[in-house]
């Protein structure tokens, strides 16, 4: 559960720091993903693996649609993101030791593996995309810098 709580804090403060907004959603170079489209992507993945399978929420996924959503206001993924958190607390909290050891209720992969062993695939998976995110946010708050530097030497000539 803190691996889940301290990832989706960094999630938010990532989402937070853009310095345009506009830019959580830009393509750039050879990112492929934008920043919102990996968030909803992240909480589609946790609110349907844990939510819909250990705390009963009956949470439905469209996959496809996480990446083909566009512009969703930045205060709206910080609000999914709180309910994503609020989820986990509830759901995670309803695991017995014997679900732990037990296979995961769903083939995802292969061949089956336990809730335990996916449990921990779920954390580096969000791992995974909140370094993309940061990479992501980064670079494109580095170009905003550069163009805005650039106006102010414009508008000083």
């Amino acid at each position: 559960m803190l691996l889940f709580d301290r990832d989706l804090k960094k999630l938010k403060l990532e989402i937070e720091s853009y310095k345009n907004e506009r830019n959580i959603w830009k393509i750039d170079r050879s990112i492929t993903n934008s920043t919102g489209n990996l968030c909803l992507h992240i909480i589609g993945n946790l609110n349907w693996f844990i939510g819909a399978q250990f705390g009963n929420t009956g949470y439905v996924r469209d996959r496809e649609l996480e990446f083909l959503l566009k512009n969703i206001p930045r205060v709206d993924l910080l609000i999914e993101i709180d309910k994503t958190m609020l989820m986990l607390d509830n759901a995670l909290l309803k695991i017995t030791t014997d679900q732990l050891e037990a296979d995961y209720p769903v083939l995802v992969f292969k061949q089956k593996t336990s809730t335990y062993y996916f449990l921990i695939h779920l954390t580096t998976h969000l791992s995974y995309h909140l370094g993309q995110i940061n990479y992501h946010r980064r670079l494109l708050n580095e170009q905003t810098d550069i163009q805005q530097n650039l106006n102010c030497i414009k508008n000083a000539v």
